[in-house]
């Protein structure tokens, strides 16, 4: 074994066999970090353009705020088709099939690539429509719609970039990915300034910018996942479409990724319901939100964690294995979730003052971080379950519950509890009643499921089958 082999395989975590602990922690916290960094870098996009494009600077930063809540829906929706390509490389990494790995992780590329092409062919007829789906005013529209074709051109390296992560994390390794997006962030936040202050761009140079450097992120892991001698060493022959392995991936990820596109649309619901509250509310919710998703990344890190070590160890046969994960991982996710929301909170008025210092903003947004910040725990406990379920490949049922819980209830929410009571606290309430009520509703179903009981099948690429059929004869 040479030397970089040996550093490849320090990066990669056993996750058959030892202790627990110490490993889910290994892996969760850079892949906490590579959320909060990711949040970090696409403020700077919204920072530059307020503050170095003059007279159009409010429009500039309108435009790109008005892109959120798309892009986020675009993205999630293929994040959550990614996860399946993690679980089916956690269980061909647990049971030791390097064919059946890089025939998915060839797969998982190739549906990467491809998707984004959609993508960024669909982008260009349907960026003025969803924009004006979303009520953008005319004055942002032009502008608002020219950071969006230009980041539906680059959706082949954005989704390329989620898709080679995902490929890392189902062999264990996060510290990767971890170091390709801190290079692109950085040179993101450089091209950032370059297109705007030197080149005089205003959306379109942070739009380009942004394009940029996925571009660098994607080829950096596609490169080191071809290499030979590399963890995976993806060949040519390795992105034959597999019909079995494909079928795999999208049966998990597909209802993984449609939960997280509804997800988004209930919160485009909760969001227009905030917003008829006045600014006051909106900035206040607005800042809050910012903070949140600090402790989110930390809470959602523990589940993407059970995701993989559960698929590795199911893919190995040691289902007994699997229940100890799950348990680990809520108890370690409890003790650091409630450490950041408890920092959180502590300095929680000074750090909403740095996004407004108006008196009515801070208390407003402090209320919401309370109302919140009540029903992480409920977070908690059913994104691990669901990660849980969807390490052994069962990917349907908590998407459906969730999709029922969090989604159903927090619309339902808006458009009765809302209408008799049209306060801000009257909106927060949602959050504690639906995440308790898909708690609830995931407890129930692991235990009736029973997942580390029962078999589940082994996907195998169709050359491997082949093979298996020549010996036979």
């Amino acid at each position: 074994m040479t030397e970089k082999t040996q550093k490849i395989k320090r990066r990669e975590i056993n996750m058959l066999e030892g202790s627990l602990w110490d490993k889910i922690l290994i892996y969760a916290f850079p892949l906490a970090a590579t959320g909060i960094l990711q949040q970090l870098f696409n403020a700077a996009d919204i920072a530059v353009v307020g503050r170095f494009t003059g007279s159009m600077a409010s429009l500039c930063m309108a435009a790109v705020g008005a892109n959120t809540p798309i892009v986020g829906l675009i993205v999630n929706l293929f994040v959550g088709i990614s996860m399946g390509s993690n679980v089916v490389i956690a269980m061909a990494a647990g049971r030791g099939d390097r064919e059946t790995l890089r025939r998915a992780a060839g797969n998982s590329l190739l549906v990467a690539v491809l998707g984004g092409i959609l993508m960024a062919i669909l982008g260009e007829f349907l960026a003025v429509p969803l924009l004006r789906s979303q009520n953008v005013p005319d004055e942002v529209l032009p502008l608002a719609a020219e950071y969006l074709k230009i980041y539906f051109a680059g959706m082949p390296v954005i989704l390329l970039y989620n898709f080679a992560a995902a490929v890392y994390r189902g062999i264990g390794d996060t510290k990767t990915p971890l170091i390709a997006l801190t290079i692109s962030g950085i040179l993101n936040v450089f091209l950032n300034l370059f297109f705007v202050i030197v080149v005089g761009m205003n959306v379109d140079g942070v739009a380009v910018a942004t394009v940029i450097s996925n571009a660098v992120s994607a080829i950096f892991l596609f490169l080191l996942l071809c290499r030979k001698g590399g963890s995976v060493a993806v060949r040519i022959s390795d992105f034959k479409p597999d019909g079995p392995i494909l079928a795999h991936i999208m049966r998990i990820g597909v209802p993984t990724g449609i939960q997280m596109a509804v997800f988004a649309v209930a919160n485009m619901i909760i969001q227009a319901a905030i917003n008829s509250l006045g600014t006051v509310v909106m900035a206040a919710s607005s800042a809050a939100f910012n903070m949140e998703v600090f402790a989110y990344y930390i809470l959602n890190s523990f589940s993407q964690a059970c995701t993989t070590f559960v698929g590795q160890n199911n893919g190995a046969g040691n289902r007994r294995r699997c229940r100890r994960v799950l348990t680990d991982c809520i108890l370690e996710d409890l003790v650091f979730t409630m450490l950041s929301v408890a920092l959180i909170l502590f300095f929680g008025r000074q750090m909403l003052a740095l996004f407004n210092p108006d008196a009515e903003v801070v208390s407003t947004g402090y209320t919401r971080l309370l109302w919140v910040f009540s029903a992480y725990v409920f977070s908690m406990l059913y994104e691990n379950i669901a990660g849980y379920l969807r390490g052994f490949g069962i990917s349907l049922v908590p998407s459906l519950l969730t999709v029922l819980g969090v989604c159903g209830v927090r619309i339902g929410w808006i458009y009765t509890v809302f209408q008799h009571e049209r306060t801000f606290p009257s909106i927060l309430s949602a959050y504690p009643a639906s995440m308790a009520a898909t708690a609830v509703f995931l407890v129930i179903a692991v235990l009736i499921l029973k997942p580390s009981e029962k078999e589940f099948q082994i996907i195998q690429p169709d050359s491997a089958k082949e093979s298996e059929e020549r010996t036979n004869l």
